[in-house]
């Protein structure tokens, strides 16, 4: 959200000649970048029409990135195709996680990394529908955290801590990291106005998960 380069983050390490897919890759900024820094890129996401603004990214950049109109809940790969999965913010908002966590774990080769940014428990608790920011009182229950539907119809997931250990156990998966961002004094988003990031100095607001396939 603050425009962290992954060089100071380390969470997907060296890419260079690995198989990587993104779930929910939008317009495909980081298949790209992958692509450029020597991964072979397979770019995933179920609206078609962000495919359509991927397809020409991809073209405009001069690289190759396999593109596919597909679920992350029902990926059409074999088992163990990937290096690395990782997702930003992406599909792994949008779909239950008891579905695209063991798809991704399914197509993992061993000893392979999942990573994804999501938004905290702090942050969707702490979330004022009304004023349509985060505030500093707590607004939802944090146990019981799972699927939210807003007003507008717009569906996401979210889990308590236990849930997604529990989570990745079940399927295989280890924790290696879990990174809390605390964006520093000079940090810059277009996606969190100055009080929003403010708040985020404070508490978490985004966090990414590394897990490993045993």
């Amino acid at each position: 959200m603050w425009q962290l380069p992954e060089s100071e983050l380390g969470v997907l390490g060296e890419v260079a000649g690995k198989d990587v897919l993104e779930l929910g890759c939008g317009a495909a900024q980081w298949s790209i970048l992958l692509a450029r820094e020597g991964a072979r890129v397979v770019g995933l996401d179920y609206s078609e029409r962000q495919l359509e603004h991927a397809r020409s990214a991809v073209t405009a950049a001069g690289v190759e990135v396999e593109l596919v109109h597909a679920s992350a809940e029902s990926a059409p790969f074999p088992d163990e195709s990937f290096d690395i999965v990782f997702a930003d913010h992406g599909a792994n908002r949008f779909v239950d996680p008891s579905a695209w966590v063991p798809e991704a774990a399914r197509m993992l080769r061993g000893a392979g990394l999942l990573a994804f940014s999501e938004s905290t428990p702090w942050e969707t608790i702490c979330w004022d529908d009304e004023l349509d920011t985060v505030s500093r009182e707590l607004r939802l229950d944090y146990f019981g955290l799972h699927r939210l539907e807003d007003e507008d119809g717009l569906v996401q997931f979210y889990l308590p801590y236990g849930e997604w250990i529990r989570l990745f156990r079940d399927n295989g998966l280890v924790v290696e990291a879990l990174r809390e961002i605390q964006p520093p004094e000079d940090a810059e988003s277009t996606y969190r106005n100055a009080d929003e990031t403010e708040w985020a100095r404070h508490w978490p607001m985004e966090q990414i998960w590394s897990v490993r396939k045993e």
